[in-house]
C-alpha cells in the first residue's frame, strides 16, 4: 500500500520523515491551514528529496493558472486537489500539464458523493476524507464500511483522522481499488512537524520494512566506485586523443543531471513526448501458461517502440547544456538510431548514425526511418559489419570532431562515465515498476525481474532499484544463438573473457589469440561480442542471473505472447520472455518481465522464419 505523510511545513522536519520512506509527500498550500507552506516553500529543499517520493502539493480551489505557475517554479510530482474544483477543471489540468499526477479529494459523511462517476478518467487517485469545513488535517474520521459502496476504477487513498493504532483495522479493509493511506493531524508533535516515531511504528505495523537507504535517489549498488569501476570491471581505457573529449563529460555529466531544470525538463519530455510511465500489464494467458504471476513492463509502447528513448533525450538534454552542436551514434539493431535520429529532430540537432552494412540489410524499415528524420546514416562495412564496427566508427569520428561533436551512446557500455549515465537515464523503468507494483501487489518488490541483455542497458534499467535487496531474483536473458558450443552466439557470460573493448575493461567473446570474435544472434540488438561492466560485475558477485536463450527458443517465446496476449516483441524482448520455460517460479511468485521493444522492425525476420517452417 502506498503511504503519504501529508501536511509538513519545516525542512529538516521533511528530511528525516523522507528517510523512514513514505510513497508520498503532501505541502498543504492553504492560509486557512495551520499546516499552510505558502510562504515557506521557498526554504524546502524539494528537490533534494528520495528519487521516488512523490511532492505533492495540496491545493484548495486555486485558480488554474496559479497552479501552472506553482507546477512550473517547484518540482512537484502531483496535485491534490482539496476543494470544489469541477471535471472540466481537472480535464483542463491534465491538458496543460500531462506530466503531473492528479489527486482529487472527496469529503465523506453519511455516503460517498454522488459526483466521482464524472471525474473517472481525469485523476489517477480519488481521496477519501472526513467531510468537513476545515481541509488538510482535521483529526476527525468517518465509517470506513461506506467504501464498500465505491464501484469505480479510479484507485483511491483513505485519509481522515488515521492514528498510529489504526494499522491493523487498516490492513484487515479489503477493497480491490484501496492504494493507499493518507498520515496527518495524528502523527504530529505539532501541526506542521511530524512525528517520526509514530510514522516509523506505523510503517512497521504496516509491513513496511523499507528504509528510504532501500529506495533512494541512487542506488549505490548499481553505481561504480573510484575510476568508474564496478568491482574489476569498467575504467576508462581510451587513447589518448579520446582522454580531453571523456574527462570534459565526467565532470559535467553528475552536476547537470542532478540539477533542477535538467530534471524537469528531463521528466517533463519523458511524460508528454516519450509517453512514460509505461504500463505494467498483468498479462492473465501468460501467466496461466506459465503458471506463475507475469507482468510485462510496456517499454514497446514508448515513441520509437523502445525503451531507447529514455536515455536519448536525457543525454541530447545533456549535450546541449555542454554546448555541442552534433552528436554523433551507433546503433544495431536501429531503435537507439531510431530514438536519436527522433530526438535530434525534435530538438533540432544534427545527427549522424553509423550502422553496419549487415544490421543495415536485416533493419532497412528503420534506417528509412532515421533517414526521414533528418540523420545521415553511415554504412560500416568493416569486420563483422554488424553493432561493434559501428561502435568503433562512431567513436573514431569522436576523436576527429572533439570540440562540437556529442557522443549519443546507447547501452550501458563503453568508458566511464558511459555505463553509469546511461543506467542513470534507464533507471526510470525501475522507479516505475515499485510505484506500479506497490499500487497492483501492494508491495514495491517483485520475486524477480527478467530482462533481455546485449550491451545490456535495457537490463540495467530494469534492476536498477532492485539490485542488492535480498528479495528480488534479477535475471539477464543473453542470446546464445545456435549455442553456447556452437561458434555461432552472442552469450557473453556463457563464454566470454576479461579483457578490453570500447574503452571499458569487462568481459567479451575472444578467441584463442585474445582477439574480439564475431558474436552471432537472429536479434541486430544482442548481438554484441561484449557485456557492460555493471552486468559483468553482478555476474561475478552473483546478484544476477544470466540464461543463455537461443535463436529457437526466442522465436518460439514471441509466437507464444503474440498468440496468447495480441503483442508482437521485439525479437530482443523475445529472448526474455523465453526464460519463463527455462526456469522454475512459484504460482504465487510476481515476474515482471521488461518488454522492451515492439517487433514491427522484425517482421521480415518473423516471416524468414516461419517459411522455413
Amino acid at each position: 500500500m502506498l503511504i503519504k505523510v501529508c501536511g509538513i511545513t519545516d525542512a529538516a522536519n521533511m528530511r528525516e520523515v523522507a528517510r523512514l520512506g513514505p510513497d508520498m509527500m503532501g505541502f498543504i498550500f492553504h492560509p486557512a491551514s495551520p499546516r499552510d507552506v505558502s510562504r515557506k516553500v521557498d526554504a524546502l529543499p524539494l528537490d533534494r528529496l528520495p528519487e521516488g517520493l512523490i511532492r505533492v502539493a495540496v491545493l484548495v480551489n486555486h485558480p488554474l493558472e496559479e497552479v501552472l505557475n506553482l507546477l512550473g517554479r517547484y518540482p512537484f510530482d502531483a496535485v491534490q486537489l482539496h476543494g470544489e474544483e469541477p471535471p472540466a477543471y481537472c480535464r483542463e489540468l491534465r491538458h496543460r500539464c500531462p506530466e503531473a499526477r492528479i489527486i482529487r479529494a472527496f469529503g465523506v459523511e453519511k455516503g460517498l458523493p454522488e459526483a466521482l462517476e464524472a471525474y473517472e478518467g481525469l485523476c489517477d487517485y480519488y481521496l477519501f476524507d472526513t467531510a468537513g469545513p476545515l481541509r488538510g488535517g482535521s483529526g476527525q474520521g468517518f465509517d470506513h464500511g461506506l467504501l464498500k459502496a465505491y464501484r469505480g476504477k479510479t484507485p483511491f487513498l483513505l485519509a481522515g483522522g488515521l492514528a498510529p493504532g489504526d494499522a491493523a483495522a487498516l490492513k484487515a479493509l479489503d477493497h480491490p481499488s484501496l492504494a493507499g493511506f493518507d498520515l496527518n493531524s495524528r502523527f504530529e508533535i505539532r501541526p506542521g512537524i511530524k512525528d517520526p516515531a509514530r510514522i516509523a511504528s506505523f510503517l512497521r505495523e504496516m509491513g513496511r520494512t523499507e528504509a528510504a537507504s532501500e529506495r533512494p535517489d541512487s542506488n549505490p549498488m548499481a553505481h561504480p566506485g573510484p575510476g568508474g569501476c564496478y568491482g574489476g570491471f569498467g575504467g576508462a581505457f581510451i587513447p589518448e586523443l579520446l582522454y580531453r573529449n571523456v574527462e570534459e563529460l565526467s565532470e559535467a555529466y553528475l552536476e547537470i543531471l542532478g540539477s533542477g531544470d535538467f530534471q524537469r525538463e528531463f521528466h517533463a519530455l519523458l511524460a508528454r513526448y516519450v509517453g512514460r510511465p509505461t504500463p505494467l500489464y498483468f498479462a492473465p494467458r501468460l501467466s496461466e501458461y506459465y503458471r506463475t504471476r507475469i507482468y510485462l513492463k510496456r517499454e514497446d509502447l514508448c515513441h520509437t517502440g523502445a525503451h531507447k528513448l529514455n536515455n536519448v533525450v536525457g543525454q541530447a538534454l545533456l549535450a546541449r547544456r555542454m554546448g555541442k552542436q552534433h552528436i554523433v551514434a551507433e546503433t544495431g539493431a536501429g531503435q537507439h538510431g531510431v530514438a536519436t535520429a527522433t530526438v535530434c529532430a525534435l530538438l533540432k540537432i544534427p545527427c549522424t548514425v553509423f550502422m553496419g552494412e549487415k544490421d543495415m540489410q536485416r533493419q532497412a524499415l528503420n534506417v528509412l526511418r532515421m533517414r526521414m528524420l533528418g540523420a545521415e546514416v553511415v554504412p560500416v562495412r568493416s569486420g563483422t559489419r554488424t553493432l561493434k564496427d559501428a561502435t568503433s566508427e562512431a567513436i573514431r569520428y569522436w576523436i576527429n570532431h572533439p570540440d562540437r561533436t556529442y557522443y549519443l551512446i546507447g547501452s550501458s557500455i563503453g568508458p566511464h562515465p558511459y555505463p553509469d549515465l546511461v543506467t542513470r537515464l534507464q533507471s526510470v523503468i525501475s522507479k516505475e515498476i515499485r510505484e506500479q507494483l506497490l499500487v497492483r501487489e501492494g508491495r514495491s518488490s517483485p520475486d524477480a525481474v527478467i530482462a533481455c541483455v546485449g550491451g545490456g542497458s535495457n537490463a540495467a534499467g530494469a534492476f536498477y532499484h532492485f539490485i542488492g535487496n535480498g528479495h528480488s531474483r534479477l535475471i539477464g536473458a543473453e542470446a546464445s544463438g545456435e549455442g553456447t558450443g556452437s561458434g555461432l552466439t552472442a552469450a557473453t557470460l556463457a563464454v566470454g573473457k576479461a579483457g578490453v573493448l570500447h574503452g571499458t575493461y569487462t568481459l567479451l567473446m575472444q578467441d584463442g589469440h585474445g582477439q574480439v570474435a564475431e558474436a552471432h544472434s537472429l536479434s541486430a540488438g544482442l548481438d554484441y561480442p561484449g557485456i557492460g561492466p555493471l552486468h559483468a560485475h553482478l555476474h561475478e558477485k552473483h546478484l544476477a542471473t544470466y540464461v543463455p536463450v537461443s535463436d529457437q527458443e526466442a522465436l518460439d517465446a514471441a509466437m507464444v505472447l503474440t498468440r496468447l496476449e495480441g503483442i508482437i516483441p521485439a525479437l530482443e524482448s523475445a529472448h526474455a520472455l523465453a526464460v519463463p520455460g527455462k526456469m522454475a517460479f512459484g504460482e504465487a511468485e510476481v515476474v515482471v518481465i521488461s518488454l522492451s521493444g515492439r517487433g514491427d522492425k522484425d517482421m521480415e525476420t518473423y516471416e524468414k522464419q516461419w517459411k522455413q517452417e
